[in-house]
């Protein structure tokens, strides 16, 4: 049986880790490259940086933060926010990520999703999402896709979207729920489900981690493959050995911490 992954995902603004709730009232958290080796060290199975203004501003990722941060860790890497080009994807690639994530701008231009895996190879893309409930007829499984840091409303059915980006390429999904994020309440089951069903490529849970055994209700519920935790490590109030060990004690099969 595979393992799961506990993926702490580092949102960076202005150089710093940042975290709020429902991409709003975000509040500074720490060095993202500190923080990066911490988790590495606390046995994350990968980790995500998130450029999380790049896109919205209009300008390409911070290319020195992402090589600092690839030589602090020893674990797989992945990195968004503002990849518009396959040139981009190779600046980060050198810095050192071993994927690339794309979100608003593969929306607004699909071929990156193609290209990308054709030139780097479809393990190396990742399509992450951001969708939000929503009544629009446009989207019949009730989930709209949302872009540039939920500021935008697409009128994209977030299922559909899922599935064509899986058929352009894309080798993972990150379903980083709008509704959930930040809440620590728990991942939003449904729309991880139903994506995780319809598409053929890993899955990720993303927003609403708030305790550890919302990590194996996750993976029981939804059948995901990973799931990302961000501001219930980083407030220091658990830990990724916590996580696992709820995960363990459920059944659900991971990596253990040496």
């Amino acid at each position: 049986m595979l393992t799961r992954r506990v993926i702490p995902c580092l949102d960076v603004r202005g150089g710093r880790v940042t975290k709020g709730v429902k991409f709003k009232n975000n509040i500074d958290l720490g060095d993202p490259v500190e923080m990066a080796a911490k988790y590495s060290d606390e046995g994350a199975d990968e980790l995500v940086f998130y450029d999380i203004t790049a896109s919205a501003e209009h300008r390409p990722i911070d290319i020195g933060m992402v090589s600092s941060v690839a030589k602090a860790i020893r674990i797989p890497f992945a990195v968004g926010g503002g990849i518009s080009s396959l040139e981009d994807m190779e600046r980060v690639i050198l810095a050192g990520a071993e994927k690339i994530s794309v979100n608003s701008l593969a929306v607004k231009n699909p071929s990156l999703i193609a290209e990308g895996a054709k030139v780097f190879g479809r393990q190396c893309i990742v399509l992450g999402m951001d969708p939000v409930k929503s009544t629009n007829p446009a989207c019949p499984s009730g989930y709209e896709i949302t872009t540039r840091g939920f500021r935008e409303w697409t009128g994209l059915d977030a299922v559909e979207w899922a599935k064509k980006a899986a058929d352009l390429g894309a080798g993972e999904i990150v379903v980083n729920s709008v509704d959930a994020d930040g809440t620590r309440e728990g991942f939003e089951h449904i729309i991880t489900g139903l994506i995780a069903r319809s598409v053929g490529v890993p899955v990720v849970a993303s927003g609403g981690a708030g305790k550890p055994r919302h990590f194996p209700e996750v993976f029981s519920a939804t059948g995901c493959d990973a799931a990302i935790v961000a501001g219930m490590i980083h407030s220091g109030e658990y830990t990724i050995s916590q996580i696992k060990k709820a995960m363990s004690e459920e059944g659900i099969p991971t990596r253990e911490i040496w």
